[in-house]
């Protein structure tokens, strides 16, 4: 059965202001204000390097943490980044996002791709 109060933010657009406005943003926001119960932001791609070098995110990743926001990246992604070490250490869970995003859309759950 669907979960209808959790919503995955599928983060790839590395983009520093859309990064800080709308994802960390939306994300922090949604647990804080209650408008969803569980949020997690799946890091994907060019992010990953984004995550790993950039104080100002990891900062915002930090606060959104803090507030209950959930952070998961694509292992592909930060392996051939050479990230896996960076993210671990901001407390970022970094697994195969393969077969669990196709599951997310065949179950038709919940899912903002940014």
């Amino acid at each position: 059965m669907e979960d209808t109060n959790t919503l995955h933010l599928l983060w790839t657009n590395a983009d520093l202001d859309t990064s800080r406005l709308m994802v960390m943003m939306y994300a922090k926001n949604s647990i804080l204000r209650n408008w969803w119960e569980n949020v997690t932001v799946i890091v994907w791609g060019a992010t990953a390097r984004l995550a790993a070098e950039n104080p100002e995110i990891q900062e915002e990743i930090k606060a959104a943490q803090q507030a209950g926001v959930r952070f998961s990246a694509c292992i592909a992604c930060a392996r051939e980044l050479g990230v896996v070490d960076e993210l671990e250490a901001l407390g970022i869970e970094v697994k195969s996002w393969g077969p669990p995003l196709t599951e997310l859309l065949k179950s038709n759950e919940k899912l903002i791709t940014i």
